[in-house]
């Protein structure tokens, strides 16, 4: 399945200056675009949530050559809880390894050239202190899971295959080629708990291949969250989606890869836009002044 390829995955964040903070100046990723919404999207992208939202896509370069990371904030909610789903993204840059020494962003050395270090949130990043490679500097991200053989089944049903093995670590490394970000599965123990902060990891195929997709997931018993759907953002692409769930409850999104292209295309002005709307938030001086806070998910 080389035509399939990862995509991002969407956080849910309750600070969004802090994280801007974190992918921009410790990480090192620029912003490709940012989108305000006054009501909760069809296909959940933003959770469970039907009022004012906002979605940002940031990385190290076009979603057609990088993984990234969808940031949404939800204006009410100020936290969430994380469970044990998300065991971290993976990438390669000693510049971000730098960024955060200089800024006294909290760093654990675990290996001679590997660091942990944590998103707002709480959501864990594995820093390689090593030069940007010439792809793509994000090498992978983990999920946890319950069932390694059951998850290895389904993710296989998706077109993926097994790249590497971890005996001792209990985990399988998949991906649909070997330029892209790969999916890292792990067990984490008899139940995978997702929190209030589940996320979400979207990939793309062609457009023809969705319905067989979701087809193939009726046949299988398996679960379809969101079933095939079109979802129009004004004044860009219409994108067709299906969203599925894996065994352990993982998000996963598929979209029609030509009509996502279009979509997906770097705005100059997304880091303006970005600044203007934190600057015009005045969520945090509302509820501080009303002796309130917001609301944890």
């Amino acid at each position: 399945m080389a035509l399939r390829r990862a995509l991002h995955f969407v956080f849910k964040v309750g600070d969004r200056t802090k994280t801007a903070t974190f992918y921009r100046d410790v990480l090192g990723m620029k912003v490709l675009r940012h989108e305000e919404f006054e009501e909760g999207c069809k296909a959940s992208c933003n959770g469970p949530y039907d009022g004012k939202w906002s979605k940002t896509m940031i990385g190290f370069g076009p979603e057609d050559e990088h993984f990234v990371a969808e940031l949404t904030y939800n204006y009410g909610v100020g936290e969430y809880r994380l469970g044990n789903d998300f065991l971290g993204l993976t990438l390669q840059s000693s510049k971000a390894v730098s960024n955060a020494k200089h800024l006294g962003w909290p760093l654990t050395k675990l290996e001679e050239e590997l660091y942990l270090t944590h998103a707002p949130g709480g959501y864990p990043f594995y820093l390689i202190d090593k030069e940007l490679p010439v792809g793509d500097p994000v090498q992978k991200v983990c999920l946890a899971v319950s069932d390694l053989q059951r998850a290895i089944h389904y993710w296989t049903l998706l077109g993926m295959k097994v790249v590497g093995t971890n005996e001792q670590k209990k985990s399988v490394l998949m991906g649909f080629a070997d330029t892209q970000c790969k999916l890292e599965l792990r067990v984490c123990g008899p139940s995978v708990d997702h929190g209030t902060a589940f996320g979400r990891i979207a990939f793309s195929c062609p457009r023809d291949q969705l319905p067989d997709l979701e087809a193939l997931m009726k046949k299988e018993n398996q679960n379809i969250l969101t079933p095939l759907v079109s979802l129009d953002t004004p004044g860009k692409a219409t994108v067709d989606v299906v969203i599925l769930a894996d065994p352990d409850g993982h998000e996963i999104c598929f979209v029609g890869d030509e009509a996502f292209r279009q979509l997906s295309t770097e705005d100059p002005l997304g880091n303006e836009l970005l600044n203007k709307a934190m600057a015009e938030d005045k969520s945090e001086e509302w509820f501080a002044k009303h002796n309130r806070q917001k609301a944890i998910a």
